[in-house]
């Protein structure tokens, strides 16, 4: 019998993101495609993780994250969150956000259950669902409003399905799930039995006046709601994979063995300085951080609006999807590579974050970029002049 590869595998492909970045770095371009945030690392963050290096904290840690993070994590999801969390029981740090969302649904999904995804969708969040033989069910958010309706949803709801999630503010659309939505997601997760699980990672990025609201911290459903997030993009520090999850100790157990099983922990130096930037960093720091990203949003929309790839306003994170059915193509793949090809600026085919042909009129372009790299890519998007 020939060896092969698993049937799992058969599903599994190289994100589009990781694709364009690729063929970013053959041109020597400038890469808006992947959210690698290159803003600088704070310095009570770095000089938190160096004091732990210094200081011998090089060990494993207990399976759910050091006590310092635990505490600090559930004293932020109270002030900021709105969220009570037993740091000793309710409180799971892994490898990223990511992470924790693959180790909750191994611990609390069986295969053939189905999960509620809003498209556009985080790619991630579809792959880990379909690594654990868990199928998605889609429901799509109508542009340019990013709207839905308790309809939709029951649309697709069935006796397997078991789960939604809500990435808000979200990662590709910047929609911010607003108080009334979440009301619509939590009845309906009530009446269909349904766990709710979060992405909030950009959670300290909102404009406008917006207001991100924790679907945790609605009563009705904080049993179910096993909230996701993490400092990458806050702290500039993607590369070192700390993200966690709070929910209720009757799912954190598992979802903390899971962890152990899977990642053991996560790095404990880091871990280190991601509490101390979450202790040290006063509101006056997530103040300035999205000030400076809603001028950041401000100038590439300005640019894309001015030239034709009109752009779905984001209201949160720092991506923001447009109109690219002016550029040469027959699908979005072929025009974001045109854009690649002819300006140098990589971005991410819209076909990455639908499951159908949603995306193919939309390309995704990420502002989270030092103010140079960004003018630069800026103008020279502004030389399609279509």
């Amino acid at each position: 019998m020939a060896l092969t590869l698993s049937k799992r595998a058969d599903g599994i492909v190289q994100a589009e993101i990781r694709v364009m970045t690729i063929e970013c770095e053959k041109v020597g371009g400038i890469n808006l495609a992947q959210g690698v945030c290159d803003v600088g690392v704070p310095q009570p963050v770095a000089r938190g993780a160096r004091a732990a290096i210094n200081d011998g904290i090089n060990s494993y840690t207990r399976y759910d994250g050091l006590t310092e993070l635990r505490k600090a994590i559930a004293g932020k999801m109270k002030a900021f969150n709105k969220i009570d969390a037993d740091p000793e029981t309710e409180v799971t740090v892994s490898a990223g956000s990511t992470g924790v969302f693959y180790c909750a649904c191994l611990a609390l999904l069986d295969p053939g259950d189905e999960v509620i995804l809003f498209e556009p969708y985080y790619g991630y969040h579809l792959n880990t669902i379909l690594a654990v033989d868990v199928v998605p069910k889609y429901v799509s958010l109508s542009l340019p409003d990013l709207g839905f309706t308790t309809e939709d949803l029951e649309r697709v709801v069935t006796s397997k399905t078991k789960g939604i999630m809500v990435c808000t503010p979200a990662n590709p659309s910047g929609k911010v799930f607003n108080e009334a939505e979440l009301k619509v997601i939590a009845n309906f997760a009530i009446k269909h039995d349904l766990f709710v699980f979060t992405d909030e990672i950009y959670e300290y990025f909102t404009y406008d006046g917006t207001t991100h609201i924790s679907p945790g911290s609605i009563p009705e459903i904080a049993d179910r709601t096993i909230t996701i997030s993490g400092y990458s993009k806050a702290f500039s520090i993607t590369g070192w994979r700390i993200g966690y999850s709070v929910c209720r100790k009757q799912w954190a157990d598992m979802i903390g063995y899971v962890n152990d099983l899977v990642y053991v922990c996560a790095p404990a130096p880091l871990q280190m300085g991601v509490a101390a930037g979450i202790l040290e960093l006063k509101p006056a720091y997530y103040e300035q951080l999205c000030g400076e990203f809603k001028r950041k949003r401000d100038r590439i929309c300005s640019t894309l609006k001015q030239i034709g790839l009109n752009p779905i306003i984001p209201r949160g994170a720092y991506y923001v999807l447009a109109d690219a059915s002016s550029l040469p193509g027959t699908d979005s793949k072929e025009r974001a590579m045109y854009l690649l090809e002819r300006t140098g600026v990589a971005s991410v085919p819209g076909k990455a974050f639908y499951h159908g042909e949603g995306g193919e009129n939309l390309v995704r372009f990420c502002f989270a970029k030092e103010d140079p790299v960004l003018d630069e890519a800026c103008r020279r998007i502004e030389t399609l002049r279509l």
